[in-house]
């Protein structure tokens, strides 16, 4: 799990999953998938199975704002011992190009470092 991203224990046994369904999911403006973007910021699993993901996106006009939440939620669902997922949206801090991955850098032809 990248270091920006805040994730208690529970869901930290299971990132391997979490990071292979938000790799899967694209900003469709950016062409890249949310978790090298840096769009996430936090993620909790309860004792109860609710997964608890915290999001923000590269600006308040984004086109994605609307249906990427569903998404995300459809996706997660998936993983064995996540029963509900809820998205909420911030927008403080707001995104900044440093959170995109290096792995995204690359893939945006942006330098590495």
């Amino acid at each position: 799990m990248r270091d920006d991203i805040k994730i208690n224990d529970r869901a930290a046994k299971i990132s391997a999953k979490l990071i292979e369904k938000l790799e899967a999911i694209y900003d469709p403006d950016i062409e890249l998938d949310i978790y090298n973007l840096g769009l996430i910021y936090e993620i909790t699993l309860d004792e109860e199975g609710t997964c608890h993901l915290i999001m923000t996106f590269t600006d308040v006009g984004c086109s994605c704002a609307d249906t990427l939440p569903d998404e995300i939620i459809a996706s997660l669902s998936e993983i064995d011992g996540i029963k509900k997922v809820r998205v909420e949206i911030v927008w403080s801090p707001a995104w900044k190009v440093t959170r995109i991955s290096r792995y995204g850098r690359i893939a945006l032809g942006i330098s590495p470092k």
